[in-house]
């Protein structure tokens, strides 16, 4: 049987405080949500592997601090991203506004080889609630003027659409990956595929 292929891929999430990146996160990763609002300080990670078809994907999720006086301690971990999720709280209008600024400040950071063709994704969360403040309709129009990015609304608190977002971007970064593979002559930032080399005999293949 042939060895399927383990794949690395980082994952930033970014978006104002308060939107529930930590909590998204957590959900996907395993399936826990807490009420207790805890800041994120700096930046912190967490990985989980899935299944995307036949590839073995370690998914990298790295969940920054959405307060202004800790976005420069993000720029480091912009760099080697293989996907951003853009995260608005859909009961602040103000979250949702700020989506623009992460994501011109996060191709400035990050200075993706093709920035036009960088996967986003965008997470409208906490469905749960409400006192709705943004429209599916608008949220769907911003993402249309961005080069058709993929928009799902989530809660990270009853796990609504959240393992098909985060689905969605595996795929996308894998497609970006296939791209990246094409053109050898221009390395990524961080190798996707730590060992590419046919494996020798009695050579781990991991």
């Amino acid at each position: 049987m042939a060895t399927r292929k383990k794949v690395l891929l980082k994952v930033i999430i970014l978006g104002d405080s308060g939107v529930g990146k930590t909590s998204l996160m957590g959900q996907f990763v395993s399936h826990r949500f807490s009420n207790q609002y805890k800041a994120t300080i700096g930046a912190d990670f967490l990985t989980k592997e899935v299944q995307i078809d036949d590839r073995l994907v370690t998914m990298q999720i790295w969940d920054t601090a959405g307060q202004e006086r800790f976005q420069s301690l993000g720029v480091a971990f912009y760099r080697g991203a293989d996907c951003c999720v853009l995260v608005y709280d859909v009961t602040s209008a103000n979250s949702f506004n700020s989506l623009d600024s992460w994501r011109d400040e996060f191709l400035i950071q990050a200075g993706p080889r093709d920035p036009e063709n960088f996967p986003f994704v965008v997470i409208g969360n906490k469905v749960d609630l409400d006192n709705r403040a943004i429209q599916a309709r608008k949220a769907q129009n911003w993402c249309t003027d961005k080069s058709n990015v993929p928009y799902f609304e989530t809660s990270a608190k009853e796990g609504i659409n959240v393992e098909k977002a985060f689905e969605t971007v595996a795929r996308n970064a894998l497609a970006r990956e296939k791209d990246i593979d094409s053109t050898p002559d221009f390395p990524a930032p961080i190798p996707l595929i730590p060992n590419s080399r046919p494996t020798q005999p009695n050579e781990c293949p991991c």
